[in-house]
């Protein structure tokens, strides 16, 4: 039942051994469920670590940003519910986030032998993340290409680059400006040397794919790709839920309004689209009908199942909250965007089942790359995540029920 690769469990070797060799412990005490657990508990240390780090790295021009700022936002980043839970349990999240985190900073820092390395061990702990390795290697290929537009427009004595965000036929403008960029052999070439160490992973990848008939293994029954465009919809509300001291500010909500009103034919082809996505790409896991301990069932069961039309109604939501996350990361290049759209794309879109776990990197990855909020914001997001997990953690602990036919206890969880 097991479709993960051994990652955690080649890493809990490599910590329980030595600590047999110097300590003298026996297997049973090192190999306990509590010392299993403390595992995940030292890669959660290393989260904070990585977050401070990759808020500083990544926010190192803002000079306004306050080192307390950049604290209290590693805190409550560390404290992200879904993440947070399952730092308490024998689980591969913890561990896939912190060498995805760590390649994430490699990359950044320009060390980009290792960050694929650590992109490999990510990918021990989650096949899917993959698609983060690809997002590090994207986020070069971003960097460079940002260079060449600014360059580009310059020539043509055009504004800065910021000011060619935001309508559709500057999009196709850039598009074109794209497809001539890597159509050159000597850029092309130029890109490939920059990022080759990602490219063979990606390679590597491909071929484990072959070997193995697939990306999933153990249970792949249980675990189909399919077309499920809903996902990144339910991606979207999962972030604005998350982060709606950021994303549903008086401004953003009256500058989108201004947006419909101003782009209003636009709006309603989008509208009409996403019905039809919703009517025709909506799948339902069976696991997400049948396994009553976690919170997607109560999600779908007391919201989604109470009519039919109940998953059209949301649709103007969606796209409220697709626009304030692609608002809130307008600091980017246009480029950096496409690259993290299509990797959210990418990790989500393929699976069948509904699972906040999912959501976890690019969710992180998003709010690693806002502007750091001030703290009035900070506050209310940290104080969000605190009720969460108190939440979160009372029912997992007491509130446990039975299934009529097994006498093991069961515990409510993401």
């Amino acid at each position: 039942m097991i479709t993960t690769l051994p990652g955690l469990y080649l890493m809990s070797v490599g910590i329980v051994k030595p600590a047999v060799w110097l300590f003298g412990w026996s297997g049973s005490v090192v190999c306990s469920t509590g010392m299993l657990r403390f595992i995940n508990l030292l890669f959660s240390v290393g989260n904070f670590y990585l977050l401070y780090l990759l808020l500083c790295k990544i926010h190192h021009k803002n000079k306004t940003v306050s080192g307390f700022q950049r604290i209290l936002s590693t805190l409550t980043l560390a404290m992200f519910p879904t993440l947070y839970f399952f730092t308490f349990l024998y689980y591969t999240d913890t561990g896939s986030v912190f060498f995805t985190l760590f390649a994430y900073l490699m990359c950044l820092y320009g060390n980009h032998k290792t960050s694929a390395l650590l992109g490999f061990c990510g990918f021990m702990f989650r096949q899917t993340n993959i698609i983060w390795t690809i997002f590090c290697g994207g986020s070069v290929v971003a960097q460079k290409l940002s260079e060449a537009w600014k360059t580009e427009l310059q020539k043509k004595k055009e504004e800065r680059i910021s000011a060619m965000k935001g309508s559709f036929s500057e999009l196709i403008k850039v598009l074109q400006f794209l497809t001539e960029y890597i159509m050159s052999f000597k850029n092309l070439v130029t890109l490939i040397v920059l990022t080759w160490p990602y490219i063979l992973l990606v390679i590597v990848f491909f071929a484990f794919m072959v070997i193995n008939g697939g990306i999933v293994v153990g249970d792949r029954s249980s675990h189909e790709a399919c077309f499920h465009i809903p996902q990144l919809f339910y991606f979207f509300s999962f972030t604005l839920f998350f982060s709606f001291p950021h994303l549903m500010t008086p401004s953003k909500i009256g500058n989108f309004l201004r947006s419909v009103w101003k782009h209003l034919i636009q709006y309603s082809i989008l509208i009409a689209i996403s019905l039809f996505l919703v009517w025709k790409f909506t799948y339902v896991h069976k696991y997400l009908i049948g396994d009553n301990r976690h919170y997607t069932f109560y999600v779908w069961r007391k919201v989604f199942q109470r009519h039919d039309l109940v998953k059209y109604i949301f649709v103007p939501a969606y796209i409220f909250a697709g626009w304030s996350l692609a608002d809130s990361l307008k600091s980017k290049s246009i480029f950096w965007n496409l690259i993290y759209f299509v990797c959210v794309f990418a990790v989500t879109v393929p699976q069948k089942l509904l699972e906040f776990r999912y959501f976890i990197l690019p969710f992180l990855i998003y709010r690693l790359n806002i502007p750091v909020p001030p703290l009035s914001r900070l506050l209310l997001e940290l104080t969000l995540y605190v009720v969460v997990n108190a939440v979160t953690f009372h029912l997992f602990l007491n509130k446990t029920f039975q299934w009529p036919n097994s006498e093991e206890i069961q515990r409510f969880m993401w």
